[in-house]
């Protein structure tokens, strides 16, 4: 069990999956220390987002969505739904999405020696051995921290404008896939 830093104190915590069936404390500490942080945090999200899909959306949310919904109709029309779950679902896949690209353009933008040198101030003077299993581990924790670095929007914030402004942020998407941007 744990609780989302994002959720008010009183919430409760979140039930998942028996992960670890450790004896003590610090025995679960280790296990969880030893699967990595991008491995244990995916996990962690997965119970937040399937609570959250039991629970459902507070009817604020809802009205909020629906009116968002409302007032770009006419550009969502073959989007559109009558479950609003389903139309915040597909929102929230845009946006981690979106997020990806931020972090990817990001690193496209550095230049290699330039990136090696933040790569390596990120893993506190770890080497990634590539012929090693631990890359993946640790080219996750350099994707996170650039994430958590980058002045990101909040959901909410970027599904206003990105409803607002949807073919722009496709064409963003098309090109920084294509590699027409710099």
């Amino acid at each position: 069990m744990f609780r989302s830093a994002a959720m008010p104190p009183d919430s409760g915590e979140i039930r998942t999956a028996d992960l670890f069936v450790e004896n003590s404390e610090a025995a679960i500490d280790a296990r969880a220390r030893g699967l990595g942080r991008p491995l244990l945090e995916a996990l962690l999200q997965s119970a937040l987002h399937t609570q959250q899909a039991r629970r459902g959306m507070s009817g604020e949310y809802v009205r909020w969505f629906r009116e968002l919904l409302g007032k770009h109709a006419t550009q969502l029309s073959s989007d559109r739904s009558s479950d609003p779950t389903r139309s915040v679902q597909r929102l929230k896949s845009l946006y981690d999405s979106y997020r990806t690209d931020q972090v990817s353009h990001l690193i496209a933008l550095i230049e290699p020696d330039i990136f090696r040198q933040v790569v390596e101030k990120m893993l506190a003077g770890r080497e990634i051995d590539f012929r090693a299993r631990d890359r993946f581990q640790l080219a996750m924790i350099v994707v996170q921290e650039l994430e958590r670095m980058l002045p990101l929007p909040a959901f909410e914030a970027w599904a206003e404008d990105y409803l607002a402004h949807r073919a722009e942020y496709e064409r963003y998407t098309h090109q920084l896939h294509n590699g027409e941007l710099p």
